[in-house]
């Protein structure tokens, strides 16, 4: 069987900064968050979604779900991995 391999922490903290901006962008809380995703159906609340968020620690499943119900439905990442989103505020 073979070994699963974590993820390293550049790429979790890329990942929940690119999260994190398009929330602050839309200025949006965590439990704004986790409202929106109850109302798709996925059960979660703002401490959870704050844990994950500081541990870097999610699902690609999670990330999308969230990135979705927020209406985040483009990314760019710059040449240097920054990303950039093309979508208004």
């Amino acid at each position: 069987m073979p070994v699963k391999k974590r993820p390293d922490k550049q790429s979790q903290d890329r990942v929940k900064g690119i999260l994190k901006a398009e929330l602050a962008r839309r200025h949006l809380t965590y439990k704004d968050l986790a409202e929106r995703l109850r109302a798709a159906g996925i059960e979660d609340n703002d401490r959870n979604i704050s844990n994950k968020l500081s541990r870097g620690a999610f699902t690609a499943a999670f990330f999308i779900q969230c990135m979705d119900v927020i209406g985040c439905r483009t990314i760019h990442l710059d040449d240097d991995g920054t990303p950039r989103s093309t979508e208004p505020a």
